[in-house]
């Protein structure tokens, strides 16, 4: 049965991968990952469970397909661009000016015009 909006629509959400920074924060702390992997049932896991990449958060059914993926293009293409460290919230707020003190105004413009003529 094809999707409502179009054919296209379902496979964006059907292999949907987990994000680079939650990725990043499995590979940082172990019991994050741990927390991931604890929602997921093993009897529904193929090979259950036992053969997972971290970097692409994906299960495999045998070793043989594990081995043959870390060798694959996309593997190391996700490897990649996990080098990369994400950006934080921090630093998100900084590029747009956020956070950061450029010091309070006190004189207007008008002040400024009238101290100039004076002197």
């Amino acid at each position: 049965m094809p999707a409502i909006r179009g054919a296209d629509s379902k496979k964006k959400t059907r292999r949907y991968t987990r994000d680079l920074d939650q990725v990043h924060a499995d590979l940082r702390d172990e019991r994050h990952l741990a927390q991931f992997k604890d929602t997921k049932a093993i009897e529904d896991l193929p090979g259950l469970g036992k053969f997972y990449c971290k970097e692409c958060a994906k299960w495999f059914e045998s070793e043989a397909n594990f081995g043959k993926h870390q060798k694959g293009k996309p593997h190391k293409k996700r490897v990649k661009k996990l080098r990369e460290e994400p950006y934080s919230q921090k630093e998100a707020e900084a590029a747009i000016g956020l956070g950061t003190d450029n010091g309070k105004r006190t004189t207007t413009l008008m002040d400024v015009d009238d101290v100039g003529t004076a002197t």
